[in-house]
């Protein structure tokens, strides 16, 4: 057997194989990430391949959303669409004579075989097998068939698929993240390669493209696993046609557990990448916290960038037990390196959340230097960047959007009188924060309350919620008019 390779250099060459089906998952991120900073870290190459063979799912729209998406994150591929590279085309509904001529000499070696059975001569075996506590994959019914046998299936009108013929001893390999494995024959039976319509499957397009591309070292899901000892089968026969150099190294990374510690799946909400975009994740927060779940850069460092990541990978390090998302780490990660960048990045980061469709301001109300003044205060107290348009409407509205539950808890009896103290002590201040909190300070000490519950209710009348910015600074970006004609509104509602 050829040996694996274990490259710590330029020879590196990693793959990400995703299938263009819509939404990208945060689990298929997370393998890309992995690849990527594999890749990097050994100065090696990244080729990104698209597994497109599935015409009823696959769709030029998922296609140009999954490059968008990696381009988004910054994850660049060093041989792929839209960059070219030695082995094009790098579309498998590009490559399909390729699997025909290897499926053709795999035959003709006598590494496959034509299989006849039909689904329901399948189903009775399987059946038959499971009752009688043997293992219920393939019997291998067809593994030696005589030539009138086939020619009678044939004038039948049966259809054959092609199988791959496994080995009768075990496959043992060493993963690079779970240690040496070893599959036994009754475990991994032979196996279909090319449907009975002569489409090329997973199972044999997979290993193909790798050997073709030269692939070094396979890092993919564990779900994948199962399908390794079949791979390794297969890729003995494809160096004995001189398809393939090499059998590369495998490994394969811990599954992604949602809620109530199930596999993430891509019907989980909180599986779709594009929803983290949406929210107003940054591309290295998300990637910094999705680089966790399996990996950590040391025991007592969660936040790095994606160079340090690249500088320090190492897939031995890579925990072979589940990950599990937790959401609320993913944002508090992604609140600290919002808090990393500097205040013009901030400004530019926010700006898709400071118009249509997430504003709720007409586009001329927008004041772009009133916006850069509150910039600093709010980086602080935002975890994404959608927080951005709750944290800042009051200023660019002609009217605070008021959350009722924010007003209950705020316009307790006494707070008409309180909000009439301080709207006098408010209009007679000079215009600058520290004055406006002076007067709001006043005015609570006049009512017997501390600063904390005499400004609840000067918040609620002028931002409309209980929460929010530092509230004198935001008094003083409104102005002296727009804040004392919201005041009366609230004294004139409290009134009626």
């Amino acid at each position: 057997m050829a040996s694996a390779h274990s490259g710590t250099d330029s020879t590196v060459r990693v793959r990400f194989c995703p299938s263009p089906t819509g939404n990208p998952h945060v689990g298929l991120v997370r393998t890309a990430l992995f690849n990527w900073a594999f890749a990097r870290h050994h100065g090696g190459t990244l080729v990104l391949r698209i597994e497109d063979t599935d015409a009823a799912r696959d769709s030029e729209e998922s296609y140009g959303q999954l490059l968008d998406s990696l381009r988004w994150l910054g994850l660049d591929w060093d041989e792929g669409p839209e960059v070219g590279g030695p082995h094009a085309p790098y579309r498998q509904s590009q490559r399909m004579d390729v699997y025909r001529d290897v499926a053709e000499r795999l035959l003709a070696a006598g590494r496959a075989y034509h299989c006849y059975c039909t689904t329901e001569e399948l189903d009775a075996r399987r059946e038959a097998a499971r009752a009688a506590g043997r293992p219920s994959g393939y019997d291998g019914h067809c593994r030696d068939l005589s030539a009138e046998r086939k020619a009678a299936y044939e004038a039948e009108g049966r259809t054959s698929i092609v199988r791959f013929r496994m080995p009768d001893e075990p496959v043992t390999f060493t993963d690079l993240v779970r240690g040496e494995l070893t599959f036994t024959p009754e475990n991994v039976p032979d196996y279909g390669i090319v449907r009975a319509n002569g489409a090329p499957l997973y199972t044999l397009v997979n290993p193909v493209d790798d050997a073709l591309m030269e692939i070094t070292h396979v890092l993919r899901g564990e779900d994948l696993l199962s399908s390794t000892p079949r791979q390794i089968a297969l890729y003995r026969g494809l160096i004995e046609l001189g398809v393939a150099k090499d059998i590369p190294a495998f490994g394969h990374l811990p599954y992604v557990m949602g809620e109530g510690n199930k596999k993430l799946s891509k019907r989980d909400p909180q599986a779709s990448l594009n929803l983290y975009r949406e929210r107003g994740f940054l591309p290295q927060g998300l990637l910094n916290y999705l680089s966790l779940l399996g990996w950590s850069l040391s025991a007592d460092r969660d936040l790095f960038s994606m160079k340090e990541m690249a500088a320090a990978f190492d897939i031995a390090d890579v925990n072979a037990n589940p990950a599990r998302f937790d959401l609320k780490k993913a944002e508090a990660i992604n609140a600290d390196h919002i808090r990393q960048l500097d205040t013009a990045a901030f400004i530019e980061a926010c700006a898709p959340w400071l118009k249509a469709p997430y504003a709720p301001w007409a586009p001329e109300s927008f004041d772009a230097a009133a916006f850069a003044e509150l910039a600093p205060l709010a980086q602080t107290r935002v975890t994404v960047l959608s927080d951005i348009t709750a944290n800042v409407d009051f200023l660019f509205l002609d009217e605070p959007v008021t959350d009722e539950a924010s007003w209950a808890k705020a316009m307790k009896p006494g707070a008409d009188a309180l909000l009439a103290t301080a709207r006098t002590k408010i209009a007679a201040a000079e215009w600058h924060a520290e004055a406006l909190k002076n007067a709001v300070l006043a005015a609570g000490e006049e009512h017997g309350l501390k600063l904390g519950k005499a400004q609840a209710p000067v918040r609620v009348s002028v931002t409309g919620r209980t929460v929010g910015l530092p509230l004198f600074e935001s008094l003083e970006l409104l102005g002296r008019e727009r804040t004392l004609s919201r005041i009366d509104a609230a004294l004139a509602r409290l009134a009626a």
